[in-house]
């Protein structure tokens, strides 16, 4: 029987719970939009490195070392988007509309709760934790804003996230694509107005690209909240029936080792830049940042199948359909790995001309970006099996395992070469070909999981207290 806890009220009761219509999305119908949301962020990503880049390499390097320690503090969110996803796809495909309703309300309410208490340790311990990249004074108190007012929005960015998620394995993952498209449209003035003081705003430089992007997700967030206050989305806003342990223990079970691997992923991530920053320069760390935002579209093509693999996986299972499951992870890793290698491909062939685009004449830089670049886009296959195969894991609620592979690969791999080459006192290049290594093991433990099946037992749908449609 229910826990008392979870009884609605009159009001949640008289909800339309609509069930859905017709048959479970396609790969392409949930990768598309998750494709095209994400891509107008890497555009946004793009034109704010163009400005920032007039700043000079500093400002670059502040915003690449801000950006991962902000990363870096967020990724308990992660817990929370995890199990949302999860959960909410396993209701979705059982019929149990309203169960998916009350988890999209929990995973606010407890993901709200950890952003606040995240933002504050964010604007506190911001240069602290900065300077752990060797990072100049100059560049260091560039860094140290960005933190500050990217942390003072991060609730913002908290509840588009995982209400964005929760849509998306419901399977609308339209309704977050125009989100995001109007978000980067009033995002691109804003950062022209405040990175160089145009339109009566005051000259921020580094910090204006922060505040930028916190005023545009600040009012993406108020409609996209109105409308889901209205009733306007498949996933409906209930105001009781929301508040069980079981729900919350469910939530942080499935989502704590993502949490974790999150975590994990920033600390190799530190480390390695770290040794970048340290014993190759500012410029050869500015080449890193900029050559990740030149291959951003790849990734954000891996994203976008990621989405649509872990929410068809969870759907699926949720129906009980396990060959329909393994169906979806195997098919969106086939399309991730022709889009995602193409487009690499692509981006190899004109890197020379995008690094000098982006970098004018800074000779040094140049060469250290199209190395960068050189790596990077050869390693897209390997990196959409880590996409679309840990995305399937996580889908069905498998997140311990992806734990394991990104400890292997990222600390024992990546960050392992990298000590390497340094203490060789090998050029920058071989610090960037580490992350080969990192991508063929991380991938290489994911398929040999995907394919002996245990993950779709590791979360049973009888135990999750659903009432099916």
């Amino acid at each position: 029987m229910e826990n008392s806890e979870d009884k609605d009220s009159t009001a949640t009761d008289e909800l339309d719970f609509l069930p859905a219509a017709g048959k479970r999305p396609g790969i392409w119908e949930l990768a598309l939009p998750s494709i095209l949301g994400n891509l107008s962020y890497t555009v946004v990503g793009m034109v704010q490195t163009k400005f920032i880049a007039d700043l000079g390499a500093e400002g670059l390097a502040a915003v690449g070392a801000g950006q991962r320690i902000f990363f870096a503090m967020q990724a308990i969110l992660m817990a929370v988007s995890a199990g949302t996803t999860a959960l909410v796809a396993r209701a979705w495909g059982a019929g149990d509309y309203r169960e998916a309703s009350r988890v999209t309300m929990a995973s606010l309410v407890l993901g709200g709760v950890i952003a606040l208490f995240i933002a504050v340790l964010g604007i506190v311990f911001a240069t602290p934790v900065a300077s752990v990249f060797g990072l100049d004074q100059v560049t260091l108190e560039m860094a140290s804003l960005n933190i500050r007012w990217l942390s003072a929005f991060n609730v913002v960015f908290a509840a588009m996230f995982i209400l964005s998620a929760a849509l998306r394995a419901s399977g609308d993952a339209w309704t977050p694509l125009w989100m995001s498209v109007g978000v980067n449209i009033m995002n691109i003035p804003l950062l022209y107005a405040f990175i160089y003081g145009r339109w009566g705003m005051p000259e921020m430089g580094v910090a204006g690209a922060s505040i930028a992007a916190g005023i545009s997700f600040s009012i993406g967030v108020g409609v996209l909240m109105l409308m889901w206050i209205k009733q306007k989305f498949r996933v409906k806003h209930v105001a009781s029936g929301w508040w069980r342990r079981a729900r919350l223990k469910q939530l942080l079970d499935i989502g704590y080792p993502a949490a974790l691997e999150q975590g994990v992923f920033q600390i190799g991530f530190f480390i390695f830049l770290m040794l970048i920053g340290n014993y190759y320069g500012t410029e050869a760390f500015a080449a890193y940042n900029i050559g990740v935002n030149l291959l951003a579209v790849c990734m954000t093509v891996g994203f976008g199948f990621s989405i649509a693999g872990s929410t068809l996986v969870g759907q699926h299972l949720g129906a009980n359909d396990y060959a329909g499951a393994t169906r979806s992870g195997w098919l969106a890793l086939l399309f991730a790995i022709i889009s995602m290698g193409s487009l690499g491909l692509l981006v190899i062939i004109f890197a020379q001309e995008l690094a000098t685009y982006f970098l004018g004449d800074a000779e040094l830089t140049i060469a250290y970006t199209v190395q960068f670049i050189y790596i990077l886009g050869a390693s897209m296959p390997l990196m959409a099996v880590e996409f679309t195969i840990g995305g399937a894991l996580r889908g069905a609620g498998d997140t311990r395992f992806p734990l394991r592979a990104t400890i292997v690969g990222l600390i024992v791999m990546r960050c392992g070469l990298a000590f390497l080459a340094v203490y060789l006192a090998l050029p920058v290049v071989y610090v960037y070909a580490a992350l080969v290594g990192d991508y063929l093991v991380k991938g290489a433990m994911l398929l040999w999981r995907f394919e002996r099946g245990k993950w779709k037992t590791v979360i049973r749908t009888e135990d999750l207290n659903l009432t099916r449609g």
